[in-house]
């Protein structure tokens, strides 16, 4: 990935403390390869719960969990939007959180399609650093500039 002025995008990487946070979602299991053609639906299905249920998000954002089994090539996903609180399962969207816990962490400011950039710094930085990392990875999508149509994507990685 590139900045402005095509020198390669560099991230900074952190650790930090996350904070429980209630999630509206739908897990899946798929692979890698499906996985762009498949969030999409996910998460159209979540935003069509919230639409009948008022109140349950409020200025919560977009997010996707990962947990990746290489034995089994297997990505298991969850994908949907913060919300207010816990709630009854509706159809394949269930209550679920994202967790309490000690991160890795930086900031994707480039186009969606290359937020691959990202995971890899953390991964890197830990690398580095000794850090060892869970497997537990996610993404919280930030608002859309108005004006550019731009959105920061926030990536964590869970420490062991």
């Amino acid at each position: 990935m590139r900045d402005a002025t095509n020198a390669p995008m560099t991230y900074r990487v952190t650790i930090e403390r996350t904070a429980t946070c209630p999630t509206a979602v739908v897990k899946a299991n798929t692979t890698r390869r499906a996985f762009p053609t498949l969030w999409r639906v996910l998460l159209d299905e979540v935003w069509a719960f919230l639409r009948t249920r008022p109140g349950l998000r409020t200025d919560g954002h977009n997010v996707m969990v990962y947990r990746y089994d290489a034995v089994a090539n297997e990505l298991a996903v969850e994908v949907g939007v913060q919300v207010t609180g816990s709630f009854e399962s509706a159809g394949r969207v269930v209550s679920s959180a994202l967790p309490s816990t000690e991160v890795a962490t930086t900031v994707h400011t480039g186009p969606p399609a290359e937020i691959g950039a990202a995971h890899d710094a953390v991964r890197a930085w830990c690398a580095e650093q000794g850090r060892t990392l869970s497997g537990l990875s996610w993404e919280i999508y930030g608002d859309p500039d108005p004006g550019s149509g731009h959105f920061d994507v926030t990536v964590y990685w869970q420490l062991a």
